[in-house]
């Protein structure tokens, strides 16, 4: 199997079985699974996942949020107060100079758990540049914990590259691609670290908003909160879009997984042709 030293680690804070369920089960799920952290993957512009999400995070009710599109900088700046003005709590937060989608699909997380402590996982860019050029270990205190001292074998770093070249419709330089795996680990990385410190100083629960590539629990941010902490309960959603033609695979690296219809979008690699 492939990363099975990761899903190995990962699967000791795995429920029974892993699944696709609908919008509706969702908050039920996670009443019964009562996680420790909960991960909450998203198509960053699909309004319907950000809608799960907050159902996901009422139902949990987290001592904790932990946002992927925040730096900590920014968290701090958020209080229940700003919560109850989301206008003027993404114009604090300069969401829309950040480059993501809408801040109005994202308010109603923060609404969700209106008293939790919000974290901020971003790293700068000038330290995500850095796994271009350096080792990755050196590059986040314990990298260690998080295995960023240890290459991955050839063939999984082969795989990853094809994926990332994928992603970006074929369009990147062969060099690129092993910077852009290694500044991926790098990020998947700190998001597991801000969310363990979030649960250590909160005591939990926690939720991680975040994309669903960061949330597969094979090699990403819960492979890394387990094999960090093993004794952590976890539980991650991935959502998904129906494809236009063929079907989803139901082979899914999530605990639970959401396939939603997809948001109406440009083509993403128009810009590349």
């Amino acid at each position: 199997m492939r990363f099975a030293p990761l899903l190995a680690l990962a699967c000791l804070a795995c429920p029974a079985a892993a699944e696709e369920i609908s919008a509706a089960d969702l908050p039920h799920r996670v009443l019964a699974e009562a996680p420790q952290v909960l991960v909450l993957g998203e198509i960053h512009d699909n309004p319907g996942h950000h809608q799960n999400q907050a159902a996901a995070v009422a139902a949990l009710a987290p001592k904790a949020l932990v946002f992927e599109m925040l730096s900590p900088e920014q968290a701090a700046k958020v209080t229940p107060e700003l919560i109850a003005q989301p206008a003027k709590l993404g114009e604090v937060l300069g969401w829309e100079a950040a480059g993501w989608p809408d801040f109005a699909l994202y308010a109603p997380i923060f609404a969700a758990a209106p008293e939790a402590k919000i974290y901020g996982a971003a790293l700068p860019r000038a330290q995500v540049r850095r796994a271009f050029t350096e080792p990755l270990g050196a590059l986040l205190p314990e990298g260690a914990r998080y295995g960023l001292d240890t290459p991955y074998p050839a063939d999984v770093q082969t795989e990853l590259e094809a994926e990332t070249q994928a992603d970006h419709c074929d369009a990147l330089p062969p060099e690129m691609l092993p910077g852009m795996v290694a500044a991926q680990r790098l990020r998947d990385a700190a998001f597991a670290q801000t969310t363990l410190a979030a649960l250590a100083q909160t005591g939990g629960p926690v939720a991680l908003i975040t994309g669903s590539g960061h949330a597969r629990t094979d090699r990403a941010v819960p492979a890394l909160i387990a094999r960090a902490d093993p004794a952590v309960r976890l539980l991650t959603l991935g959502q998904l879009e129906r494809p236009a033609e063929g079907k989803i695979d139901p082979d899914q690296p999530f605990d639970i997984w959401i396939v939603t219809d997809p948001t109406p979008r440009e083509d993403p690699c128009a810009a590349f042709r």
